[in-house]
């Protein structure tokens, strides 16, 4: 048996004020508390964003939709919140993280090749495609006033975000919780000011030169869904933020608070950047939308919007990089939580010093976006088909039982049908996908459809279903 809870003599508090010392451990019950509400603000801190104004802009510049095609397609893609809202309730289940819970799914060895590439190269990701947008934005303010080369502020502001990043992981799950529902109020208060400046310049009767019509218009319909859906099904981590709450906790109000946290900015602030895709151009949004937006602001805004988005990255980064330091300790690495996150947010500020100086924001995010579905999509969609399947009936101990012949040890510590299930769906999302460096040969065959979000989804869910119904309806059936 691995290490579970502490020992009786140990006593964990879990306080704002000091760092979390608790990694991937058991959540006793009489450790739990907190209501589901207080998911809402952690969700909605971290979708506030500005990377939403940059792809919502870049489908009516760059893929040629007309204003309410993206309208409608991000209302379509806000539905997939409810994949990591689902994720969230095994959180109390279990008692513990994701990362941990997911065994029950690949096996203890399987899970460790999972989690051990999936775990860091989404976080990774999604450290530097953050830190990239808060570095461009703040570069470009310091440089236009005057301050020095806008090279030297790129490496500047990226160092100084990844350590307050770093820090909030460090102090971890109570932290988040208390200060995201400040942060949210006020990242709010910032971006609504700004699509207030905003949407007054908006062309309003703007129409595509050449309207997109037939397969073309499929095409880009399907290309900017993807790129949307990789927001939320990249949030399989949902579990661990969720993990303290009470075990009597209703699974419905965790289900809603996490997906309406992540979806109502999501939608709006994808909107508005569409909005603002009528007035900027193509060359403009090629070097990131903090061109346009602070050009378009009085100057007493733009350094308070430039202060919205790294306080947004750090929201973001910094629950990503939490939940990401137990992913270490879940495949075996005998490391604790605090050295791990330190750890993460040491590679993730090198990636993005080598996004900053050799890309320009928006090819960084699309082609990023759309790449990591080949990974999140079907892990997302196996972990939502192993909760339905197994009522959602996680039992914790039995998640650290690494002893051959324990109820996750499957065959020889893999679990055939969850790896099997998450490949087949990581080949058909590949083979629907495209993008200017990758277009699957079906995306090909039907015109250049980007079909693998729906795709390799499917094919995961019933590859699984078909696959491990029987074992796992067994198994909570002892």
């Amino acid at each position: 048996m691995s290490e579970t809870t502490r020992t009786p003599n140990e006593k964990f508090t879990d306080t704002a004020s000091q760092p979390e010392t608790r990694g991937i451990e058991l959540v006793a019950d009489n450790e739990r508390h907190g209501k589901a509400g207080s998911l809402f603000p952690v969700w909605a801190a971290t979708m506030v964003s500005v990377l939403n104004f940059t792809i919502g802009a870049s489908f009516t510049v760059v893929l040629g939709l007309e204003i309410w095609q993206a309208i409608a397609v991000t209302l379509v893609a806000s539905l997939l919140w409810i994949f990591p809202g689902i994720v969230a309730i095994s959180g109390p289940a279990a008692g513990t993280s994701g990362s941990v819970i997911q065994r029950a799914i690949y096996g203890f060895r399987g899970n460790k090749i999972v989690i051990a590439f999936y775990g860091w190269f989404i976080s990774g990701v999604f450290l530097a495609l953050n830190w990239v947008a808060s570095s461009f934005m703040g570069a470009e303010l310091f440089s236009s006033i005057g301050w020095g080369d806008k090279t030297i502020w790129l490496v500047i502001v990226t160092v100084v975000v990844s350590l307050i990043t770093v820090l909030v992981a460090v102090y971890g799950h109570a932290l988040i919780l208390k200060a995201y529902a400040v942060l949210t109020a006020v990242l709010l208060v910032i971006f609504i000011a700004v699509s207030g400046f905003i949407l007054p310049s908006v062309d309003w009767s703007f129409t595509q030169p050449e309207p997109l019509e037939g397969v073309a218009l499929w095409s880009s319909l399907t290309i900017a869904f993807a790129i949307l859906a990789s927001s939320p099904l990249s949030f399989s981590n949902s579990a661990d933020m969720a993990r303290y709450l009470p075990r009597d906790t209703k699974p419905s109000r965790i289900i809603w608070a996490t997906a309406l946290g992540g979806a109502l900015p999501f939608v709006v602030f994808s909107i508005v950047g569409s909005l603002l895709g009528t007035v900027v151009s193509a060359d403009a949004l090629e070097f990131g939308i903090e061109y346009a937006l602070l050009d378009m602001l009085p100057l007493w805004l733009g350094p308070i919007l430039v202060l919205g988005v790294i306080v947004n990255t750090v929201a973001l980064n910094g629950m990503t990089t939490y939940t990401a330091s137990m992913a270490f300790q879940s495949i075996g690495v005998p490391i604790r939580r605090i050295p791990s996150a330190i750890l993460i947010g040491l590679l993730g500020t090198a990636f993005t010093l080598y996004l900053v100086m050799s890309t320009s924001l928006i090819d960084a995010v699309n082609l990023m976006l759309q790449f990591l579905l080949i990974i999140s999509a079907p892990t997302i969609a196996v972990y939502v088909a192993d909760i339905v399947l197994r009522r959602n009936k996680y039992v914790g101990d039995d998640l650290f039982d690494e002893r051959p012949g324990a109820r996750f040890w499957y065959r020889g510590g893999f679990s055939p049908a969850g790896l099997t299930s998450v490949v087949l769906g990581g080949i058909a999302t590949a083979l629907f996908l495209s993008t200017d460096v990758w277009t699957g040969p079906l995306a090909v065959a039907i015109g250049y459809l980007d079909l693998s979000v729906p795709v390799g989804m499917l094919v995961s869910i019933v590859a699984y279903w078909a696959l491990a119904g029987r074992t796992v309806k067994s198994q909570i059936s002892e």
